[in-house]
């Protein structure tokens, strides 16, 4: 906002200096055209030098903070010459998963001309060792990770855009020396304040809870994408758990509605949002949500005429038997995607839970007709219960929707074998079935297992698929793959993410974060606009938790103490607009 200050005062300042002698982009008929970034840029140098070979003089010197500016002291510069040796290379580690690109400051060399140099960016670090090849499947699909450039003596060159911790640089010209002021990592997000937050007397859960918040606000750029590294586009479905963490960590941001306007914008019906049934449904589901915590009525009545239509077209997807028969592709994630008996009972509750969405949408828009239909929808589909056979996708929705009890699914599906067979996109519904069910310890105890699971490899953000079977013998993301352990990143993953393909930072995976927020500090909005919120904890084994909620009109805190006597002694204060109900 300073910064907006300074040019529009500047520009108002040069108004008595001839018109002609501003830049173009100052002028009134073009101004209004310029287009803005909502994300900032910063700079960070990298933590730790974790490989290097060939001649290299002073690599220690990138680890230093730098100030972006080549100059002519030509002290104390790193090294990399290509000599008998071979060709030098070293690989930089910042620490965390970041989204942007590198900084690339260099000194004089002997000639004045241009040093070529190779940079890979990986989310791993095996991945930044990787070669474009099909064994392992590094890409450079939907951003481009491993380039071939040109640094300029005594200058500085960006590069990249893409989701990465670790950046490999390689001199390319043979009997050359390369100088190198610094190397920072462009990180580019959302400058936007935490206002959720979480603490308990477990630390792992701690981590947990900010690992999803981190990796969802990564997430958050021009849109609100599935991944930063791949494939950063706005998907549907994958929202549903964004933006539960969104509103749990951030509070509203202009980048859901923003992201859930395009998705209705380009697909005209009877199109499915990303060619998948589901992912419309998700809209509804995440536009009733928005509401409740946000109560936002204008923008809840722009969705209207897209509603009333997609309302009638799911609702001629239901079948003489009350069966759902959706076209498009039947999809609820990629792990149970080969179960087709779990995925019709998966999308019989979709149904049924979207459609109960749109009824409530639809009273609160004043639109009984809709409703009636919506209700009546819902009632049909709950005569019919597929057996979900075994997929936890698809008996999380079951329970969820009302079409079986909650504690027949836990029990039967979804606390058989604990974490095993979850996934990171549906495992946030598995908890939300989990919950229903009154199960908590067993939940607390799935999210220790497969959230913590990712941490335990030396993860910074939340992947794209995890399962525990890939554990065994298996060397962390942040070092190199040590002889005879195999590479959880590279010989790893399924479907449209196998290998180095595999995305390490994906939001939908963030379900544990509002989970813990809405369970563990008990906080669940119960009026639109967070009129009201009902406090309810389940600490289970904690001794204590505490944290924030963002709301319109202000911040809620709570606090839970468990007495020597098992009772919880709670705490609570917040906006005077905000009802607090115990």
């Amino acid at each position: 906002m300073k910064f907006v200050s300074f040019v529009f005062c500047l520009c108002v300042g040069f108004a008595g200096i001839a018109q002609a002698q501003l830049p173009p982009i100052f002028e009134a008929s073009r101004a209004k055209d310029a287009q803005t970034e909502a994300t900032v840029r910063r700079f960070l140098s990298p933590v730790k030098i974790l490989w290097q070979t060939g001649t290299v003089q002073n690599a220690e010197r990138l680890l230093k903070v730098g100030n972006g500016q080549a100059d002519l002291s030509g002290q104390g510069m790193c090294s990399l010459k290509s000599d008998a040796n071979g060709k030098p290379s070293l690989l930089l580690d910042f620490g965390r998963e970041l989204h942007g690109g590198l900084q690339i400051v260099t000194g004089q060399w002997r000639e004045s001309k241009p040093i070529t140099v190779r940079i890979r960016f990986g989310e791993s670090a095996s991945e930044a060792m990787a070669d474009i090849e099909p064994k392992q499947n590094a890409t450079n699909d939907h951003a481009i990770r491993d380039m071939t450039v040109q640094v300029p003596w005594l200058g500085k060159l960006e590069i990249g855009n893409t989701g990465f911790r670790f950046v490999r640089i390689d001199l390319v010209d043979g009997n050359t020396e390369l100088l190198l002021k610094e190397l920072r990592a462009i990180f580019v997000f959302r400058d936007i304040p935490y206002l959720g937050s979480f603490r308990s007397s477990d630390q792992l859960l701690n981590q947990i809870w900010a690992t999803g918040a981190y990796t969802v606000h990564l997430n958050m750029q021009d849109y609100l994408w599935d991944g930063i590294k791949r494939d950063r586009l706005v998907w549907v479905g994958d929202m549903h758990p964004e933006v539960s963490t969104i509103n749990a960590v951030f509070g509203a941001n202009e980048v859901v509605p923003k992201s859930l306007d395009l998705a209705r914008d380009i697909t005209p019906l009877p199109g499915w949002m990303n060619g998948i049934s589901t992912y419309s449904m998700w809209w509804i589901l995440i536009h009733k949500d928005w509401y409740l915590h946000n109560g936002n009525l204008a923008y809840l009545k722009e969705q209207q005429p897209y509603l009333v239509k997609l309302v009638d077209m799911l609702i001629a997807k239901i079948d003489d038997k009350n069966s759902e028969k959706l076209d498009g592709t039947r999809f609820l994630d990629w792990p149970s995607s080969e179960n087709q008996k779990g995925i019709h009972a998966g999308l019989q509750a979709m149904m049924a839970m979207s459609l109960n969405a749109a009824g409530d949408i639809s009273r609160i828009l004043s639109d009984p007709a809709t409703a009636r239909k919506c209700d009546q929808a819902v009632a049909r589909l709950k005569q019919y219960v597929p057996d979900p056979n075994q997929s936890k996708q698809g008996a999380s929705l079951l329970a969820l929707s009302g079409l079986m009890p909650a504690e027949k699914a836990n029990r039967d599906v979804l606390a058989v074998g604990g974490a095993q067979n979850f996934s990171t996109f549906y495992g946030y519904y598995m908890l939300q079935a989990q919950a229903k069910a009154g199960d908590y310890k067993g939940a607390l105890a799935n999210i220790r297992q497969f959230w913590g699971g990712m941490l335990a490899l030396g993860a910074t953000t939340f992947w794209e698929d995890f399962n525990l079977d890939w554990v065994k013998n298996a060397g962390r993301i942040d070092e190199l793959v040590p002889e005879g352990k195999k590479d959880i990143h590279g010989d790893c993953g399924a479907y449209c993410y196998i290998g180095f393909r595999h995305s390490l930072a994906h939001g939908w995976a963030s379900g544990p974060t509002p989970w813990l927020t809405e369970h563990v500090l008990g906080i669940k909005v119960v009026e639109p606009g967070c009129k009201a919120i009902k406090i309810e904890p389940h600490l289970e084994d904690l001794t204590f938790a505490e944290g924030t909620f963002p709301t319109p009109y202000g911040i809620v805190k709570v606090k839970h103490t468990k007495l020597a006597s098992g009772k919880i002694q709670t705490e609570v204060s917040g906006p005077k607009e905000v009802r607090i109900i115990r």
